[in-house]
This record gives C-alpha cells, structure tokens and sequence, in this order.
C-alpha cells in the first residue's frame, strides 16, 4: 500500500516520488514499508554461484560486453566436468544454489538443456538450480520446436528450481528496440515468468536502467511486474541494477549516455519498495553500486543482499569490479543494526549469524 495515502500507488505518483521528493523522506517511506513486511529486521544473503556455461549468443545486446560468436577463437560451451568442477568449488564454501545462464546459443536444443539439468540435479541434490532467462527459454522453444510451457515443464522435470529475471533490461518496447533490437519483446518476457508460474517454477524480476529510458518507462517496468504479481504471484524478488558501459557497442554509439548516480539507484529502489507492495523481497544490488551504497540500499527498501557471487562474468565484462565474501557481508548487515541470515533460493533461512 502506498505510504502517500493508504491507498495503492499509481504510476504518476511513483513518477512524482521519483523526480521530486527529498531522498531522506523517500529512505524513511521505503524503510517504513521494507519494516511493514519484514518486521523481524533479519536480511538475508545467499551463497551461489553464477556458472556461465556459453558465452555463445547470437542476440547482440548493445549493453553487452560478455558475449561473443561462435567462430571467434574465445568462443566455449563449457564441459559437464567443468561445471561439476565449478559446483566442487561451490559446495566447499557452503553454497546452496547455482544460478546458470549462458548466452543465446543458435544451435543447443532442448535435449542438450535437459542433459545438463539432469546430470547437476542427480550429481549434487543438494544445490539449487536456478536457471535461464527468459530470452534463453523463448529461443530454446523456437529452436526445438515446442512450446515455452514445454520447455519449462521438461526443465523442472529434470530438476530445475526457479528462473531468473535477466533479460527484462527495461519492459518498454522502445528502448529494447534501440538497445537490443534482437531480443524479445516486452511480452515475450512477461509470458515467459507468467508460464513458470503457472507450472509452479518461481523467479525473480529484474530491470537494468541507466541507458535511454525515461522515467515513466521505468514506473511502468514497475506496473508490468507488479500486475504480473498480482495475477500470478511468482515473483520472490526483485533486482535492479545500473547500466554498465565499458567495452560495450552501446557506449560507442551512444557516448552522451550520462553515467548513473547514487542517488538515482537509491530513488529508483525506495520507489520500487513502495510500488512493488506485492513483491516480498527487495535485493539491493551491491555487485554494480559497490558496497557503501548497497548496504545504503539496505535503508532504502532492501532486505536481501543478493548473492555472495563466487564467480560473475557479465557484468565485471562491462566494468563492474566489486566482490564481497560471507564474513564482509555479516559484518555490513550488523553495521547497521540488522540481523543476518544465510538463505536458500526460497528465500528460507538456513542460517543466523
């Protein structure tokens, strides 16, 4: 319920919160409302791994600087015994979750999916997967000529957990056209995470801003998921990050782009905070802000650090350098009078500290 007046925030308001409220009266609104649906004040990390297993794609989003093509000589799909080198490593430490994600390989089908699935879920039970982005799924279907909810339903199947909500960038067909013109539209990612919730694979919601949107289309990214929530109630989380330029085809067509703030992030999350009152968690996305602001984020809105992230690849491809171990992340969480807890993908606490 929106703190303005008990009632549920429109788009128009999020918009005049964003462009003109004072940043403290937006931290103490998003902290009132984080408190609302989090009273205990526990916030939660996870320990996983981001396990890229192509880097393959033949989508060419202009803000990536992580894909490449299949005849180029760094060019992979990596083995299953490489993988199962990377989750060793991963279970060692404690994690409970891999989250997979790949580029958008031409040519892998639905079988190949299946295989990998299969084999990590029947070697290591005891880590979640948590994987494929919705274009991935999307193009998986094309390929195999089958429909999404196929797709989906033979994943989970095999053992796949939950999605992830990467590839949403900005739900605005504008600004997809300019900055991937290859990728699906708005509609094909909602259709994507409306079909996984109807199989029961939850996921998470994402947006990247800081390219060519405005701020309606950012509201409006709010409204496409949170109308999505309402009808479903499938999303766990939501996660927003900033655009990240370096060595980026987009950066050199588009130069202008202004780099993005602080500010922006911490009035973009308290807004989203506010908005998202069907959404239960908040990440706060330390990995692209660094992290002073993303234990900040925890004062505006967030209540989930994210991921530990053992291994990143896409986003430190573009710029992104940040790193943080379980120990910084206890002792950030307490710093601010919070109470740390280990979770599983489900959000479940496994451990307090």
């Amino acid at each position: 319920m929106s703190a303005l007046n008990n009632k549920r925030m429109t788009v128009d308001e999020a918009i005049d919160l964003i462009e003109n409220a004072d940043l403290k009266t937006l931290g103490r609104m998003a902290t009132e409302m984080k408190k609302k649906l989090h009273p205990k004040g526990v916030t939660t990390f996870v320990v996983d791994r981001n396990i890229n297993y192509t880097n393959i794609c033949w989508v060419d989003c202009k803000f990536c600087a992580f894909y490449t093509h299949e005849k180029k000589e760094d060019a992979y799909i990596l083995t299953f015994d490489e993988i199962d080198e990377k989750i060793d490593e991963l279970i060692a430490i404690g994690g409970t979750q891999i989250l997979f994600q790949g580029g958008v390989h031409p040519k892998l089908q639905i079988e190949w999916y299946e295989d990998l699935v299969e084999h990590i879920s029947k070697k290591y039970p005891q880590v979640t997967i948590h994987g494929f982005s919705s274009i991935e799924i999307d193009y998986i279907a094309n390929r195999s000529h089958i429909s999404i909810s196929e797709v989906l339903s033979r994943l989970q199947a095999k053992g796949l957990s939950s999605i992830p909500g990467a590839g949403a960038e900005i739900l605005s067909d504008r600004v997809r056209d300019i900055i991937a013109p290859k990728k699906h539209d708005k509609d094909n990612w909602l259709e994507v995470h409306r079909q996984a919730h109807k199989l029961g694979v939850k996921s998470t919601a994402t947006m990247m801003y800081g390219t060519v949107e405005t701020t309606r289309e950012i509201v409006e990214h709010f409204d496409h998921v949170r109308r999505l929530q309402d009808e479903t109630g499938g999303f766990r989380a939501f996660i927003m990050w900033s655009y990240q330029s370096d060595h980026t085809q987009l950066k050199r067509e588009l130069p202008t782009i202004s780099k993005t703030t602080p500010n922006q992030y911490l009035r973009y999350l308290a807004v989203a905070r506010l908005f998202l009152d069907n959404v239960p968690n908040i990440q706060s996305s330390w990995v692209t802000q660094g992290s002073y602001i993303g234990q900040m984020a925890l004062k505006f809105g967030a209540n989930d650090l994210g991921s530990t992230m053992m291994e990143e690849n896409v986003v430190s491809a573009a710029g992104a350098a940040n790193s943080m171990n379980q120990e910084e992340m206890i002792e950030l969480i307490r710093d601010i009078g919070e109470n740390p807890a280990k979770r599983n993908t489900a959000y479940d606490i496994l451990e307090r500290f």
